[in-house]
């Protein structure tokens, strides 16, 4: 398993593109693999004959250097090949599941008596009242159904519960929802439930289901995550949990950029808003480099090529390719990268050069009805751009004779997010104040 990104750890093999005993040359693509970022194509980096596939396709969580395949020279019985020791079995290559009988639900018959107080036994939610009459009484909570919200076992089902036992009435069994079925022997007497700390723990997991009943109170579907998920997790903790996030918003009237957009309509050239606010933010950095900037830990780095990361959603998670040397590129070789690169984005087909790197990000929601938010910067980057949607709002303006009206205009709301380690507050303040020049007056975009 090679390393196709500089974050990978392990990789899912999607589909093998050769079959075992077929001819393989250098460059030809032998398996599709799932990184932390996208699927990537693996080549041969040899000729020879594919002798075996040790990792069949849908096997996920293979670590990094494991042996997924065996390739031999032309001219060699590929049936006979040796297997290692190492790569026989293939199932030992991803990480084993864990074992679910770790921790027993309830005592056996062949285990010592010192298990009855061992914690899950009691798998009932008790509240702190509960709890402490129960251990004091030595009462069986699975005598009686909980009567407290959620199947909360309550402070008057103890009492209800201990005035039965003092009356020398036996309590009516009755099932309770549980991950283990019940179990035939007695609760823990009172000398007993003094040797531990507590004999009625809070269960470790909710109830589990069965199918075909209704759900029990506190079940879930746990939805397994993908590599890319498991990234996107790690890397918005990091972010949030190490960066020193500032934030600074201003309001844009987009007038002038719906006006020009409809000009460019007129001629078949069809961009789109988000493209006139990439190429605002790309000038606006080539006119501050000080925020064009990464941070890697222990000093600031300021890129000479403005790199714009810009955020797709896929339904594996977020991905953010980036367009090259933005400010170098007119607005119309900005649209047709930015849709380019949304395309292979949502079809997990990004090489690792299209989304490593990027010296500035943009996140915009508008298309979703969001009217301003604040986005989490992506390392070692020191800025995210948040942009909202246009909407109408109504200004008092000046006429020609200098009388004042009301007019509507389109405003639309861009939130910074900014590293203050590297961009202070004055630098960031001064960077919104020129990209909203920028976008209020386009004319501006095609100077630089």
């Amino acid at each position: 398993m090679p390393a196709l990104s500089p974050t990978m750890e392990e990789g899912n093999i999607v589909k093998w593109l050769k079959k075992e005993g077929e001819t393989v040359n250098a460059g030809d693509a032998l398996c599709e693999i799932e990184t932390d970022k996208a699927v990537v194509t693996m080549e041969s980096s040899d000729d020879g004959i594919l002798a075996k596939i040790l990792v069949e396709e849908g096997t996920k969580n293979v670590r990094l250097g494991s042996l997924i395949g065996l390739l031999v020279e032309e001219g060699q019985d590929w049936k006979q090949v040796e297997i290692p020791a190492d790569g026989s079995d293939p199932s030992s290559l991803a990480p084993p599941a864990p074992a679910l009988t770790s921790t027993p639900a309830g005592p056996s018959v062949s285990v010592p008596p010192k298990l009855d107080h061992q914690p899950g036994k009691w798998q009932v939610r008790l509240s702190p009242a509960a709890r402490n009459i129960l251990e004091t009484h030595g009462l069986d909570p699975s005598n009686i159904t909980p009567s407290g919200p959620r199947g909360i076992f309550t402070k008057e089902d103890a009492l209800k519960l201990l005035q039965e036992k003092q009356k020398g009435k036996p309590s009516e069994l009755k099932p309770v929802v549980s991950p283990a079925p019940p179990q035939p022997t007695a609760g823990p007497s009172a000398s007993q439930a003094t040797a531990v700390t507590s004999a009625y723990p809070r269960p470790a997991v909710p109830p589990v289901s069965t199918p075909g009943q209704p759900a029990a109170l506190g079940t879930f579907t746990e939805i397994p995550a993908s590599n890319i998920r498991r990234v996107i997790a790690k890397r918005l903790a990091e972010s949030k949990t190490t960066i020193p996030h500032a934030y600074a918003a201003a309001d844009c009237d987009i007038d002038a950029i719906l006006k020009l957009r409809k000009e460019l309509a007129k001629d078949d050239i069809k961009v789109s808003v988000n493209d006139f606010i990439i190429k605002a933010t790309a000038v606006t950095l080539k006119q501050m480099p000080d925020v064009n900037v990464t941070w890697d830990g222990e000093a600031c780095r300021q890129l000479q090529s403005i790199d714009i990361s810009i955020a797709v959603a896929t339904d594996r998670g977020l991905i953010t390719p980036i367009i090259k040397d933005v400010a170098a590129k007119g607005i119309k070789e900005i649209a047709a990268s930015a849709k380019a690169l949304a395309k292979k984005a949502r079809d997990g087909k990004l090489l690792p050069e299209e989304y490593q790197g990027g010296s500035f990000s943009i996140s915009n929601l508008g298309m979703f009805g969001v009217n301003d938010f604040t986005a989490v910067i992506n390392p070692p980057q020191a800025c995210i751009l948040a942009v909202g949607r246009a909407r109408p709002e109504l200004m008092i303006v000046e006429d020609e004779e200098g009388n004042e009206k009301l007019k509507q205009h389109q405003l639309m709301t861009v939130t910074l997010s900014s590293d203050g380690r590297v961009v202070d507050d004055e630098l960031a303040s001064k960077f919104l104040e020129t990209l909203k020049a920028n976008i209020e007056n386009p004319v501006r975009l095609a100077l630089c």
